[in-house]
C-alpha cells in the first residue's frame, strides 16, 4: 500500500511543514541524527532510519540523501583513523587516540541535512536538485581540514608540537581549564599562584597556540603550582586576573541541568520575500544568487560562511582596517596562513572599522542588500553597535539574521563561550575518553567545527523558511548546542542509569612494527601485532574478515591521496562534503 500523503498546510511555520521523512536501506553512518533533525525542523517520519533519506510532500518532487563510511571505512573507528581524526586527538597524548563520542558519523550526519535543505532550496528556486551524498570520511576530513592545511605548508609550526596540555588539577583535587585571550591576564593568574616567572613566560605560547595545534607542552611547573592551591584560591587568582577557569563538569551533572532544547533556533517574523531572482542555480551550486555577509573571527562563524560558500553563495567578510590578523599566521602559504585559508579562501572581503558611526553606517547598508547576515560577536556587542537582528532587519526585513554564540544565552553564570571552556562544562571530555582514561577535553578544535556545521544547517533551514513563507528568520546557533549534539547519546545513557563511558581501551588504535592499525568498533585482536607490519597486520585480519584500516599517523600522508587539492596558494583544499545530482 502506498504511504498516505501529509495532508497539505496552509502555512508552514518550520521549514519543513508538509513534507513526509522516507528512509530505505541498513543504517547509515549518520545513525539516527538525520532523522531527529529533520523531525525538529517539521518533516514527519514515515519508517526506520535508513542510510538512504528521502524529503518528499508539499511543492517539492523530493530529494534524497546517501550516507555512507566512504572508501576505507566501514566504522565510526575506521572513519576517525584514515581521516586523521585520530592522530590529531592523539596529539596531546603523544600517540594516535580514538575519540570515545561518534565524532565522525555526527558531522557526516549534520552534512546531511545540509544537504537535503540546500537541495529543497534549489528545488524551490527552479533547479532540479534530487540526490545529495555525504560520506562520514568526506566529514572527517572537514573536520582536520585545518590541521591538514598547516601540515601542507611551506613552513613550519609556529609552536612546538608535542604532547602536553590542560587540564589542571588543584591540590584539593578539582580538575580544571583555564582560559584567556590575553597574555598579561594569563602572566597575572600564575604570578598569583607562585609559579616560576620562566615557566609563565614560556608556557604563554603553547597556550596560545593549542587552538592550533591541538596540544600544548606546557612547562610541568605550572601543573605543580596548580596543584599546591586549593580551587577557592584558584578561582580568586582568576577573577582577580581576568582569566577565567571552570571545573571538568560530567555527564551526569550536565543530564540533571539539560534543557531539552534543540540545537538551533530559528524565529520567524512577518516580511515579504518574493524569492531570489534570476536562473535557477545549477546542480552543484545551489546557493548559487545568494549573499552571505559574515562578520565573524575564529573558527564557528567563518567555517560556517565557509560552507555556505561552497554551497554556491557569494561570501563577503567583514574584517577590521587593515585585513584580519589571522591572514598572517603562521604556517603559510605564499605568505597566506594556511589556516586561514582552510575557512576563508574565496571569499570577497570588505574593511569595516565597527567603531566607526559611519563604518557601520555602510555595513548596515551591504546588510540592507544581503540574504544573510552571520557573525558571532561577544554577547551584547551586535546591539551596542545597533547591529543586532532588529537593527538590520529594519532595513532588511527577509534577511536571514545569524548568531552563531557560545551558549546561546541557555546556561547562566557560564564561563567565556569558547572551544574548551564548552567542553569542560558540558561533560565532553568524559565522553571522547574511554573508561580507562581520565576525562580530559580533546585538544583537537571539536565544538568550533561541529558548531560552524550546526550553524550552517541553521542558516540553511532559515533560507528554506524565507523561501515557503517570505518571511525573515532570525536564527541562533551554538558551541553549547554542539556540545549536546556529541553528547546525546552518552548523556542518554546517563539517564538510563547506565554507565555513560565507553570501556576500557576503546578505539584505541594497535600498534604495529611501523604504524598503527584502528579495528572496527567491537572487534577484538588476540594476539600482539607489534612484530608484524601495518600492511601485513591489516592484510591478516582481513584474511579474517576484520576490516582494520591504518592509522593516518602524519597527516601529511594525506597530502598524496586523490581527494585532497591545492588552492592558487598552494595550500591544500579539502574535498566539499557533498555530491549533488
Amino acid at each position: 500500500m502506498a504511504p498516505q500523503a501529509t495532508p497539505p498546510i496552509a502555512q508552514p511555520s518550520r521549514p519543513l511543514d508538509g513534507l513526509r521523512l522516507e528512509a530505505s536501506g541498513p543504517p547509515g553512518a549518520a545513525g539516527g541524527l538525520v532523522a531527529e533533525h529533520l523531525r525538529l525542523l517539521g518533516a514527519v517520519e514515515t519508517g526506520p532510519c535508513g542510510e538512504r533519506t528521502t524529503l518528499v510532500g508539499a511543492e517539492f518532487s523530493g530529494v534524497t540523501a546517501h550516507t555512507t563510511w566512504g572508501e576505507q571505512a566501514v566504522d565510526e573507528a575506521t572513519a576517525q583513523a584514515v581521516t586523521g581524526i585520530m592522530e590529531v586527538h592523539g596529539r596531546r597524548d603523544g600517540t594516535p587516540r580514538g575519540l570515545a563520542a561518534d565524532y565522525a558519523a555526527t558531522a557526516a550526519g549534520v552534512l546531511t541535512v545540509q544537504g537535503l535543505l540546500a537541495g529543497l532550496l534549489a528545488q524551490a528556486r527552479g533547479s532540479h536538485v534530487a540526490l545529495t551524498e555525504v560520506s562520514a570520511e568526506r566529514a572527517g576530513l572537514l573536520a582536520v581540514s585545518q590541521y591538514l592545511a598547516a601540515a601542507g605548508a611551506e613552513e613550519a609550526e609556529a609552536a612546538e608540537t608535542a604532547p602536553g596540555g590542560p587540564p589542571f588539577t588543584s591540590a584539593d583535587g578539582v580538575v580544571f581549564e583555564l582560559e584567556t585571550l590575553d597574555p598579561g591576564a594569563w602572566a597575572a593568574f600564575w604570578r598569583t599562584l607562585d609559579a616560576p616567572a620562566d615557566a609563565i613566560r614560556r608556557g604563554w605560547r603553547p597556550f596560545q597556540f593549542r587552538y592550533a595545534t591541538a596540544c600544548a607542552p606546557f612547562p610541568q611547573e605550572l601543573h605543580v603550582a596548580a596543584g599546591r592551591h586549593g580551587w577557592e584560591r584558584v578561582r580568586e587568582a582568576a577573577r582577580a586576573s581576568g582569566a577565567e577557569v571552570c571545573a571538568l563538569h560530567s555527564l551526569t551533572e550536565r543530564a540533571v541541568e539539560y534543557d531539552g532544547a534543540p540545537p538551533w533556533k530559528l524565529t520567524a517574523h512577518d516580511a515579504s520575500y518574493s524569492g531570489c531572482s534570476g536562473a535557477p542555480p545549477d546542480t552543484d551550486a545551489p546557493l548559487a544568487g545568494l549573499t552571505v555577509l559574515e562578520a565573524g573571527r575564529r573558527i564557528q562563524a567563518p567555517l560556517t560562511a565557509h560552507l555556505l560558500g561552497l554551497l554556491g553563495a557569494e561570501v563577503v567578510r567583514i574584517e577590521p582596517p587593515g585585513g584580519d590578523p589571522l591572514r598572517g599566521m603562521p604556517p603559510t602559504c605564499s605568505g597566506v596562513s594556511a589556516r586561514w585559508l582552510a575557512l576563508n579562501r574565496g571569499k570577497k572581503a570588505v574593511e569595516v572599522d565597527i567603531k566607526s558611526a559611519t563604518d557601520r553606517k555602510r555595513l548596515r547598508a551591504m546588510a540592507a542588500e544581503a540574504d544573510v547576515f552571520l557573525h558571532n560577536w561577544a554577547p551584547g556587542k551586535a546591539a551596542a553597535l545597533g547591529l543586532d537582528h532588529a537593527d538590520l532587519s529594519a532595513d532588511n526585513p527577509p534577511l536571514v539574521y545569524a548568531y552563531t554564540s557560545g551558549w546561546a544565552d541557555r546556561l547562566p553564570g557560564a564561563p567565556m563561550g569558547t572551544d574548551f571552556m564548552v567542553q569542560a562544562r558540558t561533560g565532553v571530555g568524559e565522553a571522547v575518553r574511554a573508561a580507562d582514561e581520565p576525562p580530559v577535553p580533546s585538544l583537537m578544535t571539536l565544538l568550533d567545527v561541529l558548531g560552524g556545521l550546526l550553524g550552517a544547517e541553521a542558516v540553511l533551514a532559515g533560507l528554506l523558511l524565507r523561501q515557503r513563507t517570505g518571511a525573515g528568520v532570525r536564527v541562533d546557533s551554538s558551541l553549547l548546542g554542539a556540545a549536546d549534539v556529541l553528547t546525546a547519546s552518552a548523556r542518554s545513557r546517563t539517564v538510563q542509569g547506565l554507565d555513560p563511558r565507553q570501556p576500557a581501551g576503546f578505539r584505541r588504535p594497535v600498534p604495529t612494527a611501523d604504524g598503527w592499525i584502528a579495528l572496527p568498533d567491537h572487534a577484538a585482536l588476540s594476539h600482539d601485532a607489534r612484530h608484524l607490519s601495518t600492511a601485513e597486520a591489516v592484510s591478516r585480519l582481513h584474511e579474517r574478515g576484520i576490516r582494520a584500516v591504518p592509522v593516518v599517523t602524519g597527516l601529511t600522508d594525506l597530502l598524496s591521496s586523490g581527494s585532497i587539492s591545492r588552492d592558487a596558494h598552494g595550500s591544500p583544499t579539502v574535498p566539499a562534503p557533498w555530491r549533488f545530482a
